[in-house]
């Protein structure tokens, strides 16, 4: 886990060393449930209205996590029923969340993490400030929906 250290309000991580133990390889079945659970947390979104929602696979940039789903909400109530809908359904599925940010906020950016897929639920204002797809556009963009079908 990397340290925090606060520097006149801003928050710096220190450097983290990747090694073999952090990057252990999955197996088939477990990079399946992994695009399975994304593809799930996708669909709920789309079911709770959330908008341009996508799926980033992030599995051959960082052996942090596989798949950020991204997607965007109207307002802090909508946020957070998609929030917690996906984490009924991830839980339902075996997915434990092991971290949570933003959903006693402000209300513009709710992030949970679920070790291989993290879901980021923002407003339109706030997904266009950290524009994460292209923060991150070494990922590939799966086609959930087709994918889904």
């Amino acid at each position: 886990m990397p340290s925090l250290e606060l520097n006149g309000g801003i928050c710096l991580f220190h450097k983290v060393t990747m090694t073999e133990k952090t990057n252990t390889n999955k197996s088939v079945d477990q990079k399946q449930k992994s695009l399975q659970d994304a593809i799930v947390t996708a669909q709920v979104c789309d079911e709770y209205r959330g908008r341009d929602t996508v799926i980033l696979d992030l599995r051959e940039v960082t052996p942090v996590f596989d798949f950020f789903v991204i997607t965007t909400g109207n307002v802090r109530r909508q946020l957070h029923a998609i929030a917690d809908e996906v984490d009924r359904v991830l839980q339902e599925r075996g997915s434990k969340r092991i971290g949570l940010e933003g959903y006693r906020g402000e209300g513009n950016w709710v992030l949970q993490d679920y070790g291989d897929i993290v879901l980021h639920v923002f407003t339109e204002e706030t997904r266009k400030l950290y524009d994460l797809e292209n923060l991150w556009a070494d990922g590939v963009q799966i086609d959930w929906k087709k994918t889904s079908n």
